[in-house]
């Protein structure tokens, strides 16, 4: 896993980039959905054991959404379970609306006894429901919504990100932080504050648009999912 370091011959995708990677890898080279996403969330357990204060004793709160991070986030809780570490899933949405190579990973992560607490953003007060499941946390881990987020957020959402932000514990967004636009390194309304993010295959536009974006996504490291952007070149040419 290489840190990123703007200016450093660093390989940046943009929103569109990164979906066509993606569908080059899973459309031309035969990766399935669930493998990349297993890639990614293991690096990102492996990130959390590597730097999480306590060892195994250590409480990781993941928020999930129901998409494709939320995906990652589950296989993140599977490896950390498998490891000892005390892993709790707050799930933004009910189990019935994960669907696809995220409900693949979320059910694995039943299967093996993993708790995953569904959350109601529009019927329930949102800052005490986070203080609730995460003020004791060691580690939060944010996989709430990743780069396809388009358009303001709703006025839950804020209430939701800002509320994580409040909690004062140690942040890891996965690929990006929620909240922050992909391209524009701006936030849309409102971004989860990381300590660390882990982002998957290359670094971000908006990494390198924004001169604030390192107030959101703290210190970045690229991970690899199993392919990268230089093998797709090698190929084409």
């Amino acid at each position: 896993m290489k840190k990123f370091i703007a200016g450093e011959n660093s390989i940046v995708m943009s929103r569109e980039e990164v979906r066509a990677f993606d569908a080059w890898a899973i459309g031309e080279l035969g990766f399935g959905g669930v493998v990349l996403m297993e890639n990614a969330g293991r690096s990102c357990a492996e990130f959390v054991a590597e730097v999480i204060e306590g060892g195994e004793e250590a409480k990781v709160r993941i928020f999930c959404g129901k998409g494709n991070n939320g995906g990652d986030g589950y296989v993140i809780a599977r490896h950390l379970l498998g490891r000892g570490y005390d892993v709790r899933v707050f799930l933004v949405g009910r189990l019935d609306e994960v669907k696809g190579d995220a409900k693949v990973n979320l059910d694995l992560l039943l299967k093996i006894g993993g708790v995953v607490e569904e959350f109601d953003i529009k019927g329930e007060d949102i800052a005490a429901a986070v203080r609730k499941f995460a003020a004791d946390a060691d580690m939060i881990v944010d996989c709430i919504f990743g780069t396809g987020l388009v358009g303001q957020l709703r006025e839950g959402y804020i209430e939701l990100i800002e509320a994580i932000n409040s909690i004062g514990a140690r942040v890891l967004a996965v690929d990006i932080p929620s909240g922050l636009d992909c391209d524009s390194g701006e936030p849309l309304g409102v971004a989860v504050k990381a300590d660390d993010t882990v982002t998957f295959v290359a670094a971000k536009k908006g990494f390198i648009a924004s001169s604030k974006f390192g107030d959101y996504t703290g210190n970045v490291y690229v991970a690899s999912i199993g392919v990268t952007p230089l093998i797709k070149s090698r190929i084409s040419s």
